[in-house]
């Protein structure tokens, strides 16, 4: 059976953050390291960090998520606010690494106007340095719905970066509503999409769910999260996902619009499926 949890602010700490998961009757847990929206990060409390460690081992927890912050790009334009993402990004595997089983996810990036090819090289070296720096750390490249010029809407734009950095340690988290908003139809025919991500990326290669319904039609390229059964791919289909047997074995987590009561909802729903 999967690892079923939500996304939860890890304000009051680790521990505290993983009792609170436990208390929804998650096993698995996403956080931001940091202010998302920002750059500031606290300094890790190296105590709660292992006491966090010791409660997910005692309540059967899988591997957790770590969440790089959105205003990280790789690949933008100005070389100053590049070196300071990789930066975030070296600073970020660091503290993970503080956590047993914990996944670094985050969303490549969007090129601006530089083109696919030059926004792929510039993320694939500023990975190769991070996880140079932190050998033992898993980072996940996000799929994405395809905005503007934001690179991963595309399951071969993920492999360019995979082949780029030709790392043991660079994986890859599917978001069921950026897929659907990026045009693949995992409603109507997922095996053919998880077909499709075998053979361009390799099923080996994923890591965790996002599990989210969507606001918006397939192929919007919008990326506009809704809580499950409440959007445009429906209840049933996200359970097709939650209890599909090639999936079983991964951490599945609910960025969905919720609160704590919702969540609770949400995960006691996936565990009868």
């Amino acid at each position: 059976m999967p690892y079923f949890g939500c996304h939860l602010s890890p304000s009051g700490g680790y521990a505290a953050m993983v009792r609170t998961a436990a208390s929804l009757g998650a096993d698995t847990v996403q956080f931001f390291p940091r202010n998302p929206r920002g750059s500031r990060a606290k300094a890790p409390d190296l105590e709660d960090a292992a006491q966090a460690g010791a409660l997910m081992g005692e309540r059967g927890f899988g591997p957790i998520v770590a969440h790089g912050a959105y205003t990280m790009n790789l690949c933008t334009w100005d070389p100053e606010a590049r070196a300071f993402a990789a930066q975030v990004l070296t600073e970020d595997l660091g503290r993970t690494t503080l956590l047993p089983g914990c996944l670094y996810n985050f969303h490549p990036g969007s090129h601006v106007g530089q083109g696919l090819q030059e926004g792929v090289r510039q993320i694939a070296a500023a990975l190769e340095g991070a996880l140079a720096a932190e050998p033992t750390a898993c980072v996940l490249l996000e799929t994405m719905a395809g905005k503007g010029t934001e690179i991963g809407g595309r399951f071969q734009e993920l492999r360019m970066i995979l082949d780029a950095v030709q790392s043991p340690q660079l994986h890859v988290c599917l978001d069921t509503c950026h897929v659907w908003d990026g045009g693949y139809d995992i409603v109507g025919c997922l095996d053919g999409v998880l077909e499709e991500f075998d053979q361009v990326l390799g099923l080996d290669h994923l890591r965790a769910i996002h599990l989210n319904d969507s606001k918006n039609p397939l192929g919007a390229h919008k990326d506009r999260h809704a809580c499950l059964g409440e959007g445009c791919m429906g209840l049933e289909a996200l359970t097709r996902v939650a209890t599909h047997p090639a999936l079983g074995h991964l951490p599945m987590i609910l960025e969905t619009p919720n609160d704590l009561p919702g969540y609770a909802r949400e995960i006691g729903i996936l565990r009868q499926a």
